[in-house]
């Protein structure tokens, strides 16, 4: 389960951020999560949910995740495409000379302190 590391990592980074801020409380995280990053979001928050009262400034924090889509360039036609929908494979000309663009990437969006 690597959701628990990326949460230990994500809350490392925020703790960080609220020293530099001087702040008092992290009340809610909202992060991004790719469609295809392979973070579970059930997982994510019940790995929050534990981490989080391990901390000070956290105890009481709400997780809120919003999903990426993943999508797919095709270097050959030069068109972009869902991922999920079609994988590899362009749907546009069939290619298989593609790579995705986004949707792989967990991120922090926003944070809300006192």
């Amino acid at each position: 389960m690597h959701e628990l590391g990326i949460v230990f990592s994500i809350i490392d980074t925020i703790e960080d951020i609220a020293k530099e801020q001087n702040l008092s409380e992290v009340s809610s995280v909202t992060l991004q999560v790719g469609e295809v990053s392979t973070v579970i979001p059930r997982y994510l928050e019940d790995c929050w949910k534990w981490a989080v009262k391990k901390t000070e400034i956290m105890k009481e924090c709400k997780l809120i995740h919003e999903p990426i889509e993943a999508i797919t360039f095709c270097e050959d036609c030069e068109k972009t495409y869902r991922t999920v929908d079609f994988g590899k494979t362009c749907p546009h000309c069939g290619s298989e000379n593609t790579y995705l663009v986004v949707g792989n990437e967990v991120q922090i969006k926003e944070i809300e302190a006192l």
